[in-house]
């Protein structure tokens, strides 16, 4: 187990420094003239070409991603061109807002995806096409179309959530649950069709196993033998897609973001990147790999705990 997390590790310290390489690269040669969109149309020459020699513009790419690998290895991404905000504080001030609802969006997922997957499962028929059919529409559906309906709806006409803005748990833990829980339904409907689906088709496959009937036929009640036996083997391809689920939420969140005005990555990243602030951008990127990096981690680790067949040396 220590061996397979350091590989882990390592194969994710070199995923995370190629992916750093790649953005820094296609960020500076495709930025243009990054000095006059900080400045603006109006800027003379004079000051752009000042402006470029300050940021260190003017040097080799190459020499300028040293600078920043040797800075970033300290813990020290910059600081915003725009605002002159560490970049550190811009990214992890704003990544505690995107994760509260990514993070409630894939608990969600996951308790419901569990229950109408083994629902249709089990009860096969009218059910199961019900779900199909309910889990078809809710991927097809665009996430923005279902935050707008959701504000038009609960917040709007009905008044009980929170239209726009965000609520440090901190402040208060009501308020900031209404500001929450719109964005987190939004983001939810999409990962619960796709991971029940996955979670359906590996119970259905599960019970038509010999185990399966070896246990019944011993006199042991089928619920026991689905959520003990079965749900374990279905488990791991269900968990593979949650964090492919997982990983497309944070993407998802900058349009949900942007629809709840909330205060996160995706806001911060839409931006930066308007403004042509590449500190922040590289900031958000990195921040957004490690993420990935730890979920992958953690999936493989529970990968192994609900099947022992899971092998890590």
């Amino acid at each position: 187990m220590p061996l397979f997390i350091m590989r882990r590790v390592i194969s994710g310290v070199i995923m995370v420094f190629a992916i750093s390489v790649i953005a820094f690269t296609l960020l500076y040669l495709g930025g243009g003239d990054i000095a006059r969109k900080l400045l603006g149309t109006n800027a003379t020459a004079e000051t752009v070409a000042r402006k470029t020699q300050d940021l260190g513009l003017d040097r080799p790419l190459f020499v300028q991603y040293g600078d920043w690998l040797t800075r970033a290895f300290r813990g020290d991404l910059g600081r915003a061109w725009t605002t002159g905000q560490l970049v550190s504080v811009s990214v992890s001030s704003r990544l505690a807002v995107t994760l509260s609802i990514v993070i409630g969006a894939v608990l969600i997922s996951a308790i419901l995806s569990v229950v109408l997957g083994v629902l249709a499962a089990r009860r096969g028929g009218w059910v199961d096409g019900l779900v199909q059919v309910v889990s078809v529409v809710g991927f097809a559906i665009p996430g923005f179309l279902i935050a707008l309906f959701l504000v038009l709806t609960f917040a709007i006409n009905l008044h009980w959530f929170k239209a726009v803005g965000y609520v440090p748990i901190t402040r208060s833990f009501s308020g900031w649950l209404s500001s929450v829980t719109l964005p987190i339904i939004a983001l939810s409907i999409g990962a619960i069709a796709s991971v029940s689906q996955q979670i359906r088709g590996s119970v259905v496959d599960a019970m038509s196993r010999d185990y399966v009937r070896t246990l019944r036929a011993r006199g042991i009640g089928i619920n026991r033998v689905v959520y003990k036996h079965v749900l374990r083997n279905a488990g791991g391809p269900a968990l593979a897609v949650l964090a492919l689920q997982f990983v497309g939420l944070i993407g998802g969140a900058v349009v949900i973001e942007q629809v709840f005005a909330l205060p996160g990555i995706g806001q911060l990243t839409v931006q930066a990147t308007t403004s042509g602030d590449i500190p922040v951008v590289m900031g958000v990127v990195i921040a957004t790999a490690i993420i990935v990096v730890i979920v992958n981690l953690v999936i493989d680790l529970a990968q192994a705990v609900l099947n022992p067949k899971v092998r890590l040396s």
